[in-house]
């Protein structure tokens, strides 16, 4: 699969509560924040997922720190702008401190975080169609958008397209397969998806345990394929054992008949 003409890794790594919270920056875990994006990218995750209200910015501070070992270009980027940034010049700004906080050349995807109804969506696409122009991102997308905001996103559009939504997608939360995940598959849309280990409530599921053990996988490792399947997951692991279990559950697929097992739960 690929995203931005690149090929991209199964599973993504996603930076939420990596260098503090909402909008509130924490420098504790500096260290260990880098060493584990480092260490996802060594082994072979090559998206890596942040915005710039994770940390107000710190998190892709930390990104930018991590990246700077590997080639640039064989990562996908993706940031996203908050929904009071969607005035045209506050997207602009947004992506132009976004790129330095990342001390990168550019940004692979860059997404509105969420949908605001108080800013014409036109207004905010063509910022972010002078972003391509200008050479600061390379392609652009949304998060948060329902199969209508879609639409009328793909209507705004004048030069490029929308080529990904970032949703949350698990196996707890399995909404989107009614109408959204097709509406993109159809477009031809990426779906990206967060939280797609339940804030780590999967593990606990005895499904998903009675199931892993068949293929000697862990819940999570479970919960990520079946989600892989029709989405690229972006978990967040805070440490390299979390990120090995992430590992695990690439190479392997869920038998159709486990699929639908889950897909009914």
């Amino acid at each position: 699969m690929k995203i931005c003409e690149k090929e991209v890794s199964q599973i993504g790594f996603g930076t939420w509560k990596l260098g503090g919270g909402f909008w509130s920056p924490d420098y504790s875990r500096d260290k260990e924040s880098v060493e584990v994006i480092e260490y996802a990218i060594s082994r072979g995750i090559n998206l890596i997922d942040t915005a710039e209200m994770y940390g107000g910015g710190h998190a892709e501070e930390l990104v930018g720190e991590a990246i700077k070992r590997f080639n640039r270009d064989d990562l996908i980027i993706v940031t996203k702008v908050w929904p009071n940034h969607l005035m045209y010049e506050d997207v602009i700004k947004s992506a132009k401190n976004s790129l330095r906080r990342l001390n990168s050349k550019y940004i692979d995807l860059y997404l509105i975080h969420w949908p605001n109804s108080s800013v014409p969506l036109e207004e905010t696409i063509r910022a972010m169609e002078k972003l391509i122009d200008d050479g600061i991102v390379r392609c652009i997308g949304v998060s948060n958008f329902d199969v209508n905001l879609l639409q009328q996103a793909i209507h705004l559009t004048k030069k490029y397209e929308i080529v990904a939504n970032e949703i949350e997608y698990n196996v707890n939360n399995k909404s989107a397969e009614k109408d959204v995940i097709p509406f993109c598959e159809k477009n031809n849309i990426k779906v990206i998806a967060y939280s797609p280990l339940a804030r780590g409530s999967v593990k606990d599921n005895e499904i998903l345990e009675e199931i892993g053990k068949k293929y000697g996988k862990t819940p999570v490792q479970v919960a990520l394929n079946y989600v892989k399947r029709r989405s690229i997951p972006i978990p967040k692991a805070s440490s390299k054992k979390h990120v090995d279990e992430i590992l695990g559950s690439m190479g392997w697929d869920l038998s159709e008949e486990d699929y639908e097992r889950i897909k009914n739960l």
